[in-house]
């Protein structure tokens, strides 16, 4: 009698990693990856895309088996994974940052689960959290904002460790921005269209000595503002028709208050129409949406 061995498919998968003026710790980075992780039964490429530094991050990249590519200009975290992703040949892709605060150690498990995901986020909720204090109040508010536009419990937002489809990610490229924002929109992009995310708990270290690039102001207002756009792209009702419907009861208030002094006043009519005004563009906006699925 023959007996025949399961043949185990082996994966495919790129890791792309964007670096700007990262020369202190993208070695110790690209060093973890090709030692660390369990890269065996894969074939795997990893792309370094230096996004127009001013040290020394190239020469280091160099030194390492991998690949690199070099932008002239700093075009900013969104645009370096966006080439990373272009020039892979995998569609299974990983993203992290290149200074340290992902444990690299922890991609084959967030691999293990792709099969079965178009996306697995490495969710910064595991034991050891060294996330800034004055970063977690604008972390946790952008937080409760986007679950309550699409309606879903977002773990983690924003985080820079991740794996997804690249036919998937392709479906928004028009869309994903060139800033920090990027981690941010395909997550709200992917969950206002169904498709299935994992979240899986990872640690979180604190970066070196050097200098963050997150603007703490500047950036919670970018990214609040482009939550907003995003979910009214894909969910506008959830943006409009609150507003409205607050307007409407306050329209509502005013109304028998104004009935009880015996004169409706101009203030009543325009909180009224204001209402009615969003409530019907969420409704238009709603039918362009769906008409553009």
């Amino acid at each position: 009698m023959l007996t025949s061995e399961k043949t185990i498919e082996k994966q495919q998968i790129s890791i792309v990693i964007p670096a700007y003026n990262e020369e202190s710790r993208i070695g110790t980075v690209l060093d973890d990856l090709l030692t660390k992780v369990n890269l065996r039964n894969i074939d795997y490429e990893i792309i370094v895309v230096d996004d127009g530094s001013q040290d020394k991050t190239a020469e280091i990249v160099k030194k390492h088996n991998v690949k690199l590519i070099q932008q002239e200009h700093n075009k900013g975290y969104g645009a370096a994974i966006k080439m990373g992703v272009y020039y892979a040949q995998y569609n299974i892709i990983v993203i992290t940052d290149a200074d340290g605060t992902y444990p690299v150690d922890q991609i084959s498990g967030l691999i293990d689960f792709i099969k079965d995901y178009d996306m697995v986020v490495g969710a910064r909720t595991g034991d050891q959290i060294k996330i800034p204090l004055i970063r977690r109040p604008a972390k946790w508010i952008l937080n409760k904002y986007a679950n309550f536009l699409v309606k879903e419990k977002i773990p983690d937002l924003n985080s820079g460790l991740r794996v997804f489809r690249k036919d998937v990610f392709e479906k928004f490229r028009r869309l994903l921005p060139n800033g920090f924002s990027l981690t941010t929109t395909i997550t709200l992009a992917l969950l206002s269209n169904g498709y299935r995310i994992k979240y899986s708990p990872i640690n979180y270290f604190k970066r070196g000595a050097e200098k963050s690039k997150f603007k703490p102001i500047r950036d919670t207002i970018s990214f609040f503002s482009l939550i907003t756009r995003t979910s009214l792209y894909f969910k506008p009702l959830r943006v409009y028709m609150p507003i409205a419907l607050f307007l409407l009861g306050l329209g509502t208030i005013l109304l028998i208050y104004d009935l009880f002094m015996g004169n409706i006043s101009d203030k009543t009519m325009m909180v009224f129409l204001w209402g009615i005004q969003l409530g019907i563009l969420g409704l238009l906006a709603d039918a362009i949406s769906r008409k553009n699925e």
